[in-house]
C-alpha cells in the first residue's frame, strides 16, 4: 500500500491525500487553503479564478506526485463540505476520470459551489448515506462512517483494501450531544479497531491541547446566555458565524425567535450552505428567514432594517473580517447602515489561526469599537477534536500507524508524542509532509 501526502500535511487546509494498492487507487478529500486564496482572491467565495494561478498561489494541491497513478484513480471521496477539503475540485477533479462520491449534503455543497461558478461538473457526483458502504473494484471499497464536525454529515472515511483498511478522520469531534443529526458511529469505530486498521489518518489542529473539545450544545447555551440574557431593547443585534454551521445557524434562529425579531441572512456564502441543506431536506430555514444574497438586495434590506432595528436580527458573513463580506462593508461604510453606541455584534466563531485571518479581525474590532458597539467574542466552541479526542478516537480503532495531518509541524509532533506516550514506536507515527509517499 502506497499513502501519498498530497497536501495538507504542511499546514492547516488544502487538505489531500491518495491511498493506492494493487494499482488502483482513491482519493480522500481536495481542498483549498482559504488563507492563500483569500490573499488571492480577496473573499472566501470561489468566484472565476484559472487552476494555474491558484497552483503558483500554493491555494490548491500540487497533484503532481499523483501523475503515474492519474489512470488508475477509482473515486474522489471528500469527508465532509468544508472548503478546504472540497474547494479545489472545481479546479482539479476533471483531471481524474473518476466519480465523486460523498455524503448527501456535502454532494449538495459541491453541486451550489458549481451553480455559484457557472461550471459543469465534468466527474459524476454519486450520493452515499452515511454508514454505508459502496464497492469500487474487486479491491477496493470505501464506506462514511458517521462523524460529528461543525458541518452537516461529516464522515471517517474507511478505505477498505487487500492490504488493509485506511480510516482518514479529517475532521472530527467526539460530540455526544449534538444539537443536529446524531452522535459519532461509535459502534461501528469500534467494530472497526477489532477487525483491524491499518493506518488512521488524523487531523492533529489542537493535538498539544490537553483537552477534550466541549460539545456544540455547550455553544447553544452560550448563545443564549449572549442573545437572551442581555438587554438589546432599542439595538440593532448582528451575529456572525460559519455559514456553514447548519447547527449553529439553527441555534441562531430559534433564539432569534425568542427575541420576537425577524431573521434575516445577509451574503452570499449563507445562502450557499443554507440552501444546499435544505435542497436534502435538513432545514427548512427559509420558511422562518429572509435570505438576501447579492449587494443591492443587501442594502436595499439594510435600509428597511435601519428604519426599526430592534425588530430584526441580522446574521451576515464577515466573521473572520474578510474584506468583501457582510460585516466588513456595513464597518468600512461600503454598505449603508449606522452602527450605533451600544448596538450589539456576537461573533459566534473563533479567529482561524492565520496571519490574514487575525490582521483583518483586528482591523474590523477597530473600527467597530470607534463606533462604541458591544462586541461578544468566542461565543462558539469548535468542531475539532483535541488531545483527549484523539486518545479516544486512536484507542477505538487501534491502528498500527498513526499519521497526523491537517496542521504544521509542532500540532504533528504534539499528535506523535500522545501516540508515543500511548505506546506506539516512533517508527509507526511518521511526520509526512506535502508530496511524501509513505509505503507500508
Amino acid at each position: 500500500m502506497k499513502i501519498y501526502a498530497v497536501s495538507g500535511y504542511s499546514e492547516v487546509g488544502r487538505n489531500m491525500t491518495c491511498i493506492e494498492s494493487n494499482n488502483e487507487a482513491v482519493i480522500l478529500d481536495m481542498g483549498i487553503d482559504l488563507e492563500n486564496y483569500i490573499t488571492l482572491q480577496g473573499h472566501d467565495d470561489l468566484e472565476f479564478i484559472s487552476t494555474k494561478q491558484m497552483t503558483v498561489a500554493k491555494a490548491i494541491p500540487d497533484i503532481s506526485v499523483l501523475k503515474n497513478i492519474k489512470k488508475n484513480v477509482l473515486a474522489i471521496i471528500p469527508s465532509h463540505g468544508h472548503l478546504d477539503h472540497i474547494g479545489a475540485i472545481p479546479f482539479l477533479s476533471a483531471k481524474f476520470n473518476c466519480p465523486i462520491i460523498a455524503s448527501p449534503y456535502t454532494a449538495s455543497v459541491i453541486k451550489a459551489i458549481m451553480k455559484d461558478k457557472r461550471q459543469d461538473l465534468k466527474n459524476d457526483l454519486v450520493s452515499l448515506k452515511l454508514n454505508k458502504k459502496i464497492k469500487l473494484s474487486d479491491n477496493f471499497s470505501i464506506e462514511l462512517v458517521n462523524m460529528t464536525h461543525s458541518i452537516p454529515q461529516a464522515s471517517t472515511i474507511i478505505v477498505h483494501t487487500p492490504e488493509g483498511k485506511v480510516a482518514y478522520a479529517n475532521d472530527f469531534k467526539l460530540d455526544n450531544n449534538p444539537t443536529l443529526g446524531d452522535k459519532p458511529n461509535y459502534k461501528r469505530l469500534k467494530q472497526l479497531g477489532k477487525e483491524g486498521i491499518k493506518a488512521l489518518i488524523i487531523d492533529s489542529l489542537y493535538a498539544d491541547e490537553h483537552r477534550k473539545t466541549p460539545s456544540e450544545s455547550i455553544a447553544k447555551e452560550m448563545l443564549r446566555d449572549v442573545m437572551l440574557n442581555i438587554d438589546s431593547k432599542g439595538r440593532a443585534v448582528i451575529v456572525s458565524t460559519f455559514s456553514s454551521h447548519i447547527a449553529r445557524l439553527k441555534s441562531i434562529i430559534e433564539f432569534g425567535k425568542k427575541m420576537k425579531r425577524k431573521i434575516v441572512f445577509l451574503g452570499r456564502s449563507l445562502a450557499k450552505y443554507t440552501y444546499a441543506a435544505e435542497d436534502i431536506g435538513l432545514v427548512k430555514f427559509s420558511k422562518k428567514v429572509e435570505i438576501c444574497t447579492y449587494g443591492k438586495q443587501i442594502q436595499k434590506k439594510l435600509d428597511e432594517i435601519e428604519k426599526n432595528r430592534e425588530k430584526y436580527l441580522i446574521v451576515c458573513t464577515g466573521h473572520q473580517a474578510e474584506p468583501k463580506a457582510v460585516l466588513s462593508k456595513i464597518a468600512t461604510g461600503k454598505y449603508r447602515f449606522n452602527l450605533l453606541p451600544e448596538d450589539h455584534i456576537i461573533f459566534s466563531c473563533s479567529v482561524i489561526p492565520s496571519e490574514i485571518n487575525i490582521k483583518n479581525r483586528k482591523v474590523l474590532e477597530k473600527l467597530l469599537l470607534q463606533k462604541k458597539v458591544r462586541i461578544f467574542k468566542d461565543i462558539h466552541q469548535s468542531g475539532h477534536g483535541a488531545r483527549e479526542d484523539h486518545r479516544e478516537l486512536i484507542k477505538m480503532l487501534n491502528p498500527e500507524y498513526v499519521l497526523p495531518s491537517h496542521a504544521k509541524l509542532d500540532k504533528k509532533q504534539a499528535l506523535q508524542n500522545l501516540a508515543l506516550e500511548m505506546g506506539y514506536h516512533k517508527y509507526n507515527v511518521p511526520i509526512l509532509k506535502n508530496g511524501d509517499i509513505l509505503e507500508l
